[in-house]
């Protein structure tokens, strides 16, 4: 019996455990990439490769290990593990208003394996990457417009829009890696040949 197909108690081969556990590192060492790479920080915002890994875990691993790995990247934070952007971390985290694009990598990651399942050439790769880029900016806007209206402290002049507009600077940069993710993407499930 090789290691791919022993089988733990969860009905999960090591090796999916392995590519689990390596997204959910991927995705700590995306989140704090401006400790490694200062230039990667535009005027004062950060820029994380968290949703090219989420999107990543979706295409490589297909829905149900990209969604697992995204999930055990969360409760690492939760339990109090410094992984979130900034070297943030704790349960305390749920109120922050951003906690709602960490939640949005759980079903990106999700969705984008989703689709590939079902449509595995490069453009259903680039298609499940870019829709799972809209999931991401979706929940994670809501979630701090929501976080921001109802308990954490906001401007008078903070509105929905506002909350969008914000988000107007790293659209770019995601919308490229998001193309990038779905051709890497593509070309490692090809050479890794995960077992979906």
């Amino acid at each position: 019996m090789t290691t791919a197909t022993v089988k733990t108690k969860s009905g999960m081969s090591a090796l999916s455990l392995v590519y689990c556990g390596m997204f959910a590192s991927l995705m700590m060492i995306g989140a704090n990439i401006t400790a490694f790479a200062p230039f990667l920080v535009v005027g004062s915002v950060p820029i994380t490769l968290q949703t090219f890994f989420a999107i990543l875990a979706g295409l490589i691993l297909g829905s149900r290990l990209g969604a697992i790995a995204m999930t055990v990247y969360m409760f690492i934070g939760l339990a109090g593990a410094p992984v979130f952007a900034k070297f943030s971390g704790g349960f305390g985290s749920i109120i922050s208003p951003t906690f709602g694009f960490i939640v949005s990598f759980i079903f990106a990651a999700y969705i984008a394996g989703k689709i590939v399942e079902k449509n595995n050439k490069l453009h259903g790769y680039i298609i499940a990457a870019l829709v799972a880029m809209v999931v991401n900016y979706v929940i994670g806007t809501n979630w701090m417009y929501a976080a921001y209206k109802l308990w954490a402290a906001a401007p008078d002049v903070f509105t929905y829009k506002v909350a969008w507009l914000w988000m107007i600077p790293p659209l770019p940069k995601d919308l490229l890696l998001s193309v990038l993710a779905g051709m890497f993407g593509h070309r490692m499930y090809k050479l890794l040949k995960v077992r979906r």
